[in-house]
């Protein structure tokens, strides 16, 4: 089958999607909430609570949604262990379908750096990026950590059976500083390299519909395609681009959670300079 311009390849299952969804819903919700009440003292930060009832409202959403985030951390891990190749465990790992971080990622950050700067060309990526790695181990770190200090202090009285009093203040700060770095990252840098930059702009739907365009995927991850067209794997992956009402949802979906973000990002950078001076 020759492609053609109307195909896309298929990059993203429902079930990795539908994990993708709950993430970016969850992490909108606990964003709003955690900002919204480290902010309370501003009219910004207040109305956004009151958009949950506010304060102590608030607190019940941040901690229900935190607590069910975790419990779709330990079923994503449970569905990584049904993905994982056991027979041919450690190589499998390693692989080039893997999400498992290799040498070759360095190699090509450096790469894609100098490419940026006009000294190198563009890196031969393959399925996965050194940035989609990235962003995807940085949940696992950030779900241990804020969600753990996140169950310190939901239980208090637990969690100072183990420990001192003085560990829930610590706890609380490194809670907060790990989340406004977490918020950072995705409200810059993830919604930038996603949808901002000039190759999708204004919206990459891939992660909503599940498939991207052929000629942008040939341009950005030209050594995958190369190696699925070496080992006629690329037939079982053509499908039809997304059209119609369908196209218009996935962009709509994807432009509201960005400008949600950076309406988050930006109030809240606004509130916090108000408080401080």
């Amino acid at each position: 089958m020759v492609p053609t311009n109307s195909q896309g390849i298929f990059r993203f299952t429902l079930v990795q999607r539908l994990f993708h969804a709950f993430l970016l819903v969850s992490f909108l919700i606990q964003a709003a909430t955690g900002l919204g009440r480290m902010t309370m003292e501003t009219g910004w930060g207040r109305g956004v609570l009151s958009i949950f009832g506010g304060y102590d409202a608030s607190r019940d959403v941040h901690i229900f949604v935190g607590r069910l985030m975790l419990v779709v951390l330990l079923i994503h891990i449970i569905y990584l262990m049904t993905k994982v190749d056991w027979k041919h465990l450690p190589k499998s790992l390693w692989s080039q379908d893997s999400l498992v971080p290799r040498p070759a990622d360095v190699r090509q950050f450096f790469q894609h750096l100098g490419w940026m700067l006009g000294m190198r060309k563009y890196p031969e990526f393959d399925r996965w990026g050194y940035w989609e790695k990235f962003d995807y181990w940085a949940v696992f770190w950030g779900m241990v950590v804020i969600g753990g200090t996140g169950l310190l202090m939901t239980y208090p009285f637990w969690s100072t059976g183990f420990m001192p009093g003085w560990g829930l203040n610590v706890a609380f700060w490194v809670h907060r500083i790990e989340a406004i770095l977490a918020i950072a990252h995705v409200f810059i840098i993830h919604f930038f390299i996603a949808h901002l930059r000039r190759s999708s702009f204004p919206m990459d739907r891939a992660m909503f519909s599940g498939n991207a365009g052929l000629s942008l995927t040939r341009h950005e991850r030209s050594a995958w395609v190369e190696r699925l067209e070496a080992d006629g794997g690329m037939n079982a992956l053509m499908v039809p681009q997304d059209a119609g009402i369908v196209k218009t949802v996935h962009f709509v979906v994807g432009c509201t959670a960005v400008v949600i973000g950076l309406y988050l990002l930006i109030g809240a950078a606004i509130s916090v300079f108000q408080i401080t001076w």
